[in-house]
């Protein structure tokens, strides 16, 4: 056990070190050729910011990945045979997927792309991963459903892999939200494959959770004064949305037994993606109600709430933080105990009150100030 924490730990540490050297690079090229993020009435920062600093994710955890599984391979290391039985071709196949939502990122960041060309690629995203057999076929007791039939798993795929994806590409709203909020959820899945067993997935969190540790230091830390700040852009949220869209189904299939609480796994998968998830399906409505395009970028996300209620960023940033370490917390401990309905229509409940808490705060706000902070 100690070994593979070592294999995880190796990973980790060359993905920081690769990251590390690749985005200041990125920066410098970017300012070079001016490669900068608009500044617009809907966005936050102010100053020429690069948007170009998720081009650095997939070259790093690729080759961490690779380069310790190949060196435990090439060296004959006991146990990763075993390890890595029955996860090359779903690791094929998601590299694949990778490539071609990080190319559609670069695309949109450097030129732009339409919603509905990224639907098309996100759903082609979601065959490649049905074509690794990494899809869901149990609800663990969901509304009364365990066991479904293929096609309905094959769907439910396709609409995960499109929700997660968009998810976190609409919470990278204020600096160190997306990376932050998917390192988090790296962390918890790297503990529920540890615990299960499947060190190779482990391996694949680790190494990308490495990737977004020198990202969010300069992200949050950096200024645009000194060029030393960088956004991830769409080629990192689609890159990252794309990575915990696999690894959240695939922990979706860890038999039941292997953790504590393993019985409500629908949960657990959940659990770290509550917060862009919710807020996601929150946005949506949200837009619909008020006769807006559901598809088109706004200012009605959690962060712009809690900016509304005059925090800094850095405020909103660890309040959302928190927000998601306490769902993750509590849905571990109740999983045990009580139904997923239950305990999913419990975290919805308590996000509803969340924000209409927040909502009510702010309209306080608003006719003590005397003008319109949030729509």
């Amino acid at each position: 056990m100690s070994y593979w924490i070592l294999n995880y730990f190796l990973c980790f540490v060359v993905s920081v070190v690769l990251a590390g050297f690749i985005i200041p690079n990125i920066m410098t090229i970017a300012f070079r050729r001016k490669l900068f993020d608009e500044v617009d009435d809907r966005k936050i920062h102010r100053g020429v910011v690069p948007r170009l600093g998720g081009i650095s994710f997939l070259p790093a955890f690729i080759f961490s990945f690779c380069v310790v599984v190949g060196c435990n391979i090439r060296f004959q290391i006991p146990g990763m045979n075993t390890a890595l039985a029955g996860t090359l071709v779903p690791v094929f196949f998601l590299l694949c997927a990778l490539m071609l939502m990080y190319l559609v990122g670069i695309a949109d960041d450097l030129i732009g792309v339409r919603y509905r060309a990224k639907f098309l690629f996100q759903i082609i995203v979601g065959a490649l991963f049905l074509m690794s057999g990494t899809w869901i076929h149990n609800l663990y007791g969901f509304a009364g459903i365990y066991e479904i039939p293929t096609i309905i798993g094959w769907l439910l795929t396709i609409l995960l892999v499109i929700y997660v994806i968009n998810a976190i590409n609409l919470i990278d709203g204020i600096d160190g939200l997306a990376s932050g909020l998917s390192a988090i959820a790296l962390s918890f899945y790297s503990f529920l494959f540890y615990q299960s067993g499947q060190y190779a997935y482990a391996l694949l969190s680790g190494a990308t959770l490495g990737t977004l540790m020198p990202f969010f230091y300069w992200n949050v830390f950096g200024t645009p004064e000194r060029h030393t700040k960088i956004f991830m852009g769409d080629t990192g949220s689609l890159t990252i949305g794309t990575m915990l869209a696999f690894l959240s189904i695939r922990i979706c299939n860890i038999p039941d037994g292997f953790i504590p609480g393993s019985d409500s796994m629908f949960v657990l998968t959940l659990a770290p993606i509550i917060v862009p998830c919710f807020d996601a399906a929150r946005v949506f409505l949200h837009r619909v109600r008020h006769g807006n395009n559901p598809f088109l970028p706004d200012k009605c996300h959690i962060h712009h709430k809690l900016l509304a209620l005059g925090c800094r960023q850095w405020q909103a940033l660890i309040a959302i933080l928190l927000t998601d370490a306490a769902f993750i917390v509590f849905n571990l401990l109740v999983a045990p105990y009580y139904n997923p309905t239950v305990i999913i229509v419990a975290d919805l409940v308590l996000w509803t009150l969340f924000n209409m808490l927040l909502t009510r705060m702010i309209r306080v706000r608003e006719r003590t100030l005397g003008q319109r902070l949030y729509d």
